[in-house]
């Protein structure tokens, strides 16, 4: 008989489950040691923290700071321009960009970079008598622009001079010697 002082009736035991048939199995227990087995195959035993390696972090964020996290733009541009191969695209142009500080204003009023290509500057100039002044300065320029842009980057400047006045005009041309027969 129960004391009437007690709030409270002893806890009732819970009634056990009816045996399962031997030819059953319980779908959420097969799941679980098969998940088991393939941990034990990697070489992952439950309930044992296992260190982390260096190339673990990289899959997953922590305390250091990772690609994940927000980056400056300057981390950004040359984390691209290094994964395409633009660094020295970039930093050609961008001495073409600075021409006049390079090579100074008076030389760069009458010639300009023209492209790179292959470790090749072309430079166009407006007379001949500054293409063969650039062509004689050549070797302070190739030195200058490699102390710009890291050895060997430019290893041959080519100059060019004006390009000679074209007589045709329009979309559509004769063939022959152009202006010169009808002088005769």
């Amino acid at each position: 008989m129960a004391d009437p002082s007690d709030p409270l009736p002893p806890p009732a035991r819970p009634a056990q489950s009816p045996p399962k048939p031997s030819g059953m199995v319980d779908p959420a227990r097969a799941l679980l040691a098969q998940a088991r087995a393939a941990a034990r195959a990697r070489g992952r035993t439950g309930g044992v923290a296992r260190r982390t390696t260096r190339a673990d972090t990289a899959t997953r964020s922590g305390s250091s700071p990772d690609d994940r996290d927000p980056q400056t733009l300057a981390a950004a541009t040359s984390r691209l321009l290094a994964q395409h191969g633009w660094e020295v695209e970039v930093a050609v142009h961008s001495v073409m960009a600075r021409w006049a500080q390079i090579v100074g204003p008076q030389v760069a009023a009458h010639c300009q970079p023209e492209r790179f290509s292959d470790g090749q500057l072309t430079v166009r100039t407006d007379s001949t008598s500054w293409a063969t002044q650039i062509r004689l300065l050549a070797p302070q320029l190739l030195r200058r622009l490699n102390v710009e842009l890291g050895d060997e980057t430019v290893r041959l400047v080519i100059v060019r001079g004006p390009d000679a006045p074209r007589w045709r005009y329009g979309p559509r041309a004769v063939r022959g010697r152009g202006p010169r027969d009808t002088y005769g």
